[in-house]
């Protein structure tokens, strides 16, 4: 089971006693998705909002804590949520046990609800 949320990070470097060129960079970064029911798990239900991150502070922080130090976070933006199969399914069950605390009728309408349609599937990738 593997699943990642992806943020487009722009951001810019501390050099000391130096100049870079150009100052600012861009990249994804992939924040691994604890599996559902561990510490965690429920990021997506406080961080999204229809496939956007709900307070750019937040999402912007929330990639600046994983880089290392000097590296400064300009802007975090949520891309998507990608997931294979098992993680998933694993998900959708978790869920599913409670729709009440995500305020849904159904699974599929809490995880649109949060991603969005910004969940992609992998369904090539082994194991589980």
């Amino acid at each position: 089971m593997d699943a990642a949320y992806v943020f487009r990070v722009r951001f810019t470097l501390s050099p000391r006693r130096a100049r870079i060129d150009p100052d600012a960079f861009e990249t994804a970064l992939r924040i691994p998705a604890p599996r559902p029911g561990e510490e965690g798990w429920l990021l997506f239900r406080d961080a999204l909002w229809h496939g956007e991150a709900n307070d750019e502070e937040h999402a912007r922080q929330l990639c600046a804590d994983r880089l290392p130090e000097g590296v400064e976070v300009l802007s975090a933006t949520f891309a998507e949520f990608e997931s294979d199969e098992a993680y998933l399914e694993s998900l959708r069950a978790a869920v599913g046990e409670d729709l009440a605390a995500f305020r849904a009728d159904s699974v599929r309408e809490a995880l649109h609800k949060y991603f969005g349609s910004s969940i992609r599937v992998d369904s090539t990738a082994e194991g589980g």
